[in-house]
């Protein structure tokens, strides 16, 4: 639950709906506070458990524009109903309320401006935009252009059609105010278009004046745009031409119900797109070479696998099928990395893959052994997840060989491998069931190669920690790794 949703449900106790429409508003609502040069606060009723009536702030946004007038976060903040007149004027007026002269309670003159949220025939919180009016000069055709668009925009959230009804909401990359903006009337013809708007069409090939001209004079693809202005609903689209990528959003602008122009805005992302290009190709290629090496190791295993089948001695066929299974091990995770995006492995996929390749392989059909996985261990980096992939196989290969004798003629037990993930480090412990250590012995007396191999990959390649125990019933072994 994020933190909008557990203020309005639990504290004001607001329906799904009107929840869903303020979150709408914040994902949308930069746009205003940019063009409006102001902060933007959201509001709505609360019941103060002393029995105060009080507004309750539930969202900030401050704008990229100008100079915040809030330099400390406002939101779950609560304020008594005579502290902000404005937002209970709003409340129970239904309209945009304006305040002629500025407040000076915060230090700098801030001319406020309360907007009611309107949805369907009800009012849900009030939206405040307050803005320093220290360094007030005469505004320039870019900033009427702004304002103008601003009061548009703040009379479709008092009308209930912003945010639009089931629109587009602003991606992390969609073009901003500050990056390019056009604003056209109802018939599609641009009334002002800002220098940055300018550039970046003339990166596309469009030399002409832009003010006076329609879509279809200088976008490439003016069926978008004339269609959202006509419809009323926006666009966000990207178009390239000559090489140049360039991202436009179209937001019709309404009142009582009939579109009155739009504001479209622009960004030119032709190295945004190229570095992102070279990215997949880097990542293509990253997994193509974890593919390869993974079908080596594979061919290495299988070449291991022919070797044994020639060889007269158990033990040297033992010592051959072990060294399989431990490059079998690495390649797994080689695998995985070749179909990740990233240099990380949800390293529980790997685990459950080795525990099935160690089944298959060491278990016979008189065996009733489990192997049992708890906790998440996450994601982890490559030079982590391949030496750690090669200890598990080690150590629960060693428990499925030693811990279970099957003195009655049948092999059965369980090995537990828990995971416990923290902030830095990756605990693991690998239980079993079985026979245990021999009295008066310890697990570093008894080590095989495996074990070695374990102890020495934890202590040395990964900065761990390795220790042995024998509970009353079997062995426990625990691991602790730092994660980079």
């Amino acid at each position: 639950m994020t933190v909008l949703q557990e203020l309005l449900h639990d504290r004001v106790g607001l329906d799904d709906a009107a929840v869903e429409h303020l979150q709408q508003l914040l994902a949308d609502w930069q746009i205003l506070a940019d063009l409006s040069f102001a902060d933007l606060l959201l509001w709505v009723s609360y019941d103060d458990p002393s029995g105060v009536p009080s507004y309750l702030c539930v969202g900030q946004m401050r704008p990229y524009t100008a100079q915040t007038v809030y330099t400390d976060d406002q939101v779950g903040r609560v304020y008594e109903v005579a502290q902000r007149p404005m937002v209970g004027r709003a409340f129970s007026e239904r309209r945009v309320i304006r305040d002629a002269d500025p407040d000076w309670s915060t230090g700098v003159p801030v001319r406020a401006e309360a907007i009611p949220v309107r949805l369907a025939d009800r009012i849900v919180a009030v939206v405040t935009r307050e803005a320093n009016v220290s360094t007030a000069r005469a505004p320039s055709q870019l900033e009427l252009t702004y304002l103008q668009s601003a009061g548009e925009l703040a009379q479709m959230v008092a009308d209930g059609t912003f945010p639009y009804p089931g629109g587009t909401h602003e991606r992390e990359d969609s073009p901003r105010v500050g990056d390019g903006i056009m604003r056209m009337d109802a018939d599609g013809v641009v009334t002002y278009a800002s220098p940055n708007a300018i550039s970046a069409y003339r990166r596309l090939g469009r030399l002409d004046r832009l003010v006076g001209q329609n879509p279809f004079q200088f976008d490439p693809e003016a069926v978008e745009l004339t269609g959202a202005l006509h419809d009323g609903y926006p666009v966000d689209s990207e178009i390239e031409q000559h090489g140049v990528v360039t991202l436009r959003r179209m937001l019709p602008l309404t009142a009582e119900g009939e579109t009155i122009g739009a504001l479209l805005l622009v960004r030119e992302v032709t190295e945004l797109r190229r570095h992102e290009r070279a990215l997949r190709v880097k990542d293509a290629t990253i997994r193509e070479i974890h593919h390869r090496v993974k079908n080596n190791l594979q061919t290495v295993a299988s070449l291991l696998r022919l070797q044994s089948r020639r060889l007269r001695s158990d033990e040297a066929r033992d010592a051959l099928m072990e060294s399989e299974r431990r490059i079998t091990s690495i390649a797994l995770v080689h695998e995985t990395l070749s179909q990740e995006s990233r240099q990380r492995v949800h390293f529980a996929k790997v685990a459950r893959r080795i525990f099935e390749m160690l089944t298959e392989g060491l278990m016979s059909s008189d065996a009733d052994i489990a192997i049992e996985m708890e906790g998440d261990p996450g994601e982890l980096r490559a030079e982590v997840a391949t030496p750690l992939a090669l200890v598990l196989t080690e150590l629960v290969q060693n428990s499925l060989e030693h811990a279970f004798p099957g003195d009655d003629g049948v092999r059965r037990g369980q090995i537990t491998v828990c995971f416990e993930r923290g902030p830095s480090t990756l605990g693991i412990n690998v239980n079993d069931d079985g026979v245990g250590l021999p009295d008066g012995s310890s697990l570093s007396e008894l080590a095989n190669l495996g074990l070695q191999i374990a102890r020495t990959l934890v202590e040395s390649e990964l900065g761990g920690t390795f220790s042995a125990s024998s509970p009353q019933e079997g062995t426990a072994i625990e691991l602790l790794i730092p994660l980079p």
